[in-house]
């Protein structure tokens, strides 16, 4: 009996924020896999067990939701002014297809420390002690992060006592700046807000006509008044994804806002694009039960958010999501902006799943035409293993 034998592929796994992925070096992907197609997505489908028709990916590196099933494939930029060059792919959990329509602002927590271990960082630029800071120029969307990365004795530091809500342990704090994060999406012509307006009428069948903001910053976004779909903003992960018929209402209105933004061009596509745009739900602030069984306070929050990726609700927030609402806050009119009580502001900390988290935003008004220099925000990363992934040689 004949058999194809597996290849190692030199990989390390990593958790960025509220994520995990794989991460590679680009130079040590199989020849076919280092440049975009069908071989390298075949590869990364393998890697992380999918597609997977019990949802469980067993047979692969994937944890089962959104924000485990994830690869990043970093290179040593040519890029002016930029260290590394970063592309994230969300693999799909049941379907044969990866999406490479946005950003992973999770992840982007570990792309420096990555990068920095993997030699693709000019040494010279990486202290012996103190912070390194690393140039990232995200391919998916064209934008620059910059990551700053503690080092200790020429080491990536990785302990600390820097707690994130929806990470059990404490790890050391990574801070994020996403430069001009205002998405410039295929058809979105690179606005912020697609439509030229704040809040939008959208006609939603089987919905309604539902008050949205639309914003292309971090990653494409709609936001809607939770009690305009009749929840609280206080709902944990049970209480929305064990409901089949609220999931069939948020990709309505998922697919429609796309189409609507210019995302897509027919309603079909939806289907094929679940990693963007996200939907997102925002209330005022109300004490709740975070999901570890933590009090959140009304008095220590500015606002509610819960926000859906690939077709569930997430467990925490999105890092990209989190620039969309810290962008969305600092615009006086968004339903974001409502939300946390009007007005303008340049940061907010929100109530989300697992606890709290706040995000800072530069936004600015001219000519009509609004702007936003970066969004900043803390992350931390670790790695989890490194060595080699295996996969069968005939996978891709």
């Amino acid at each position: 009996m004949t058999h194809t034998p597996q290849i190692k592929i030199p990989a390390t796994y990593m958790r960025g924020g509220t994520s995990k992925g794989v991460f590679f070096r680009l130079q040590d992907l199989p020849a076919s896999a280092q440049v975009p197609g069908a071989a390298r997505d075949a590869l990364l489908l393998r890697v992380i067990g999918s597609p997977d028709p019990y949802g469980k990916q067993i047979d692969g590196m994937g944890g089962a939701t959104s924000s485990t099933s994830k690869t990043v494939i970093l290179a040593k930029s040519n890029k002016p002014e930029h260290d590394v060059d970063y592309l994230f792919g969300q693999v799909s959990i049941d379907k044969p297809f990866v999406d490479w329509s946005g950003n992973c602002g999770n992840l982007s927590a570990a792309v420096g420390s990555f990068a920095i271990a993997s030699g693709l960082v000019d040494a010279a630029r990486v202290p012996q002690n103190g912070i390194a800071t690393v140039r990232i120029w995200q391919a998916n969307i064209g934008k620059t992060i910059i990551a700053h990365v503690p080092m200790t004795n020429g080491e990536v530091q990785e302990t600390g006592d820097f707690e994130l809500d929806g990470v059990t342990f404490p790890a050391a704090e990574v801070k994020l700046e996403f430069l001009d994060p205002a998405a410039e999406e295929e058809g979105g012509g690179g606005a912020m807000f697609p439509t030229g307006n704040l809040v939008d009428d959208l006609d939603v069948p089987g919905v309604g006509v539902l008050k949205v903001t639309m914003i292309n910053a971090g990653i494409p976004t709609i936001f809607v008044d939770a009690d305009a779909i009749g929840y609280t903003g206080t709902e944990l992960q049970d209480a929305i994804n064990g409901d089949p018929a609220a999931l069939a209402r948020f990709e309505t209105i998922r697919a429609h806002g796309a189409l609507r933004m210019g995302l897509i061009s027919h309603l079909d596509e939806a289907a094929k694009r679940q990693h963007t745009p996200k939907v997102a739900f925002v209330a005022r602030p109300v004490s709740y039960v975070s999901s570890s069984g933590k009090t959140v306070e009304a008095g220590d929050i500015d606002l509610l958010v819960r926000a859906l990726s690939m077709g569930k609700l997430h467990h925490a927030m999105m890092g990209t999501a989190a620039v969309a609402i810290g962008t969305a806050a600092a615009i006086s009119g968004t339903l974001v902006n409502l939300a946390a009580g009007g007005g303008p502001r340049n940061s907010v900390r929100f109530g989300h799943p697992s606890g709290t988290l706040a995000v800072g935003a530069e936004a600015a008004l001219a000519d009509g035409v609004w702007s936003v220099t970066k969004a900043i925000m803390s992350r931390s990363a670790r790695v989890l293993m490194e060595g080699t992934v295996r996969v069968p040689g005939d996978a891709f």
